[in-house]
């Protein structure tokens, strides 16, 4: 007993269908662009969400206060200012302090090993854009693939017909062939526009790192002697 549709479930499956229906008029490089694009706002989301979940959104309040109460002489303060916490900016902060408290590293030594986190901290903040970066390259060439190889089956459609050739079968040859090529252009804007905003956050980030050890090392020779077991000759 077939059990008939409810104009809501058609309503819904029509859509669908007509979407269906482009994607097998697009061809196999319309699936591959479609493909991109799932990639796509996965990266984005799961970026968004790495980045949120190391305070790269947070401004650095925190540890610009840190660094401030570090170089006032303040240094169990801000040492404690930053224990503990999980943001990008902190752990740079936290690393160039214990790096300076530690009594086996001179100031070049510690200023290295700072560097070397922040190198690390910048590379984990940058993780995921090389991949925006090549789909934001490959999604307009994959489209621009789909559309010269639907224009090759319009025109050998076309010959096929010989006198008899309809100006409607080569519009819509071509109609689909361009298809491709907006899919891929949309793809690749979407990837671009991601890139960009990452980007910049990671500068952001880059210049806040740079802002604070360089408060923290400000004035960390003259201070060194004073750090509880530190070699006199490791602040020379």
């Amino acid at each position: 007993m077939d059990i008939p549709s409810s104009p809501f479930a058609a309503a819904l499956g029509r859509p669908f269908a007509d979407l269906a229906a482009l994607f097998d008029k697009g061809g196999p490089a319309i699936w591959a662009i479609a493909a991109l694009s799932v990639v796509t706002v996965a990266l984005v989301l799961w970026k968004t969400w790495r980045l949120l979940s190391s305070g790269a959104f947070s401004g650095g309040r925190r540890t610009a206060q840190a660094a401030a109460l570090w170089q006032q002489g303040n240094h169990d303060a801000a040492l404690a200012l930053v224990e503990g916490r999980r943001s990008l900016r902190a752990r740079m902060a936290r690393a160039a302090m214990r790096a300076l408290r530690d009594p086996g590293l001179s100031i070049e030594a510690a200023e290295a090993e700072t560097g070397r986190v922040a190198r690390a901290l910048l590379s984990e903040a940058r993780t995921g854009l090389r991949s925006l970066e090549l789909i934001a390259t490959v999604a307009p060439l994959l489209g621009l693939l789909g559309t010269v190889m639907g224009m090759i089956g319009a025109f050998q459609a076309l010959e096929a017909t010989g006198n008899r050739a309809d100006a409607a079968v080569l519009a819509g040859g071509i109609w689909e062939a361009l298809l491709t090529t907006a899919a891929g252009m949309a793809v690749a804007i979407v990837a671009s526009v991601a890139l960009v905003w990452f980007e910049s956050i990671a500068e952001r980030l880059r210049h806040d790192m740079e802002d604070a050890a360089t408060v923290i090392f400000l004035r960390a020779r003259p201070r060194a002697a004073l750090v509880p077991g530190r070699r006199p000759d490791a602040a020379a």
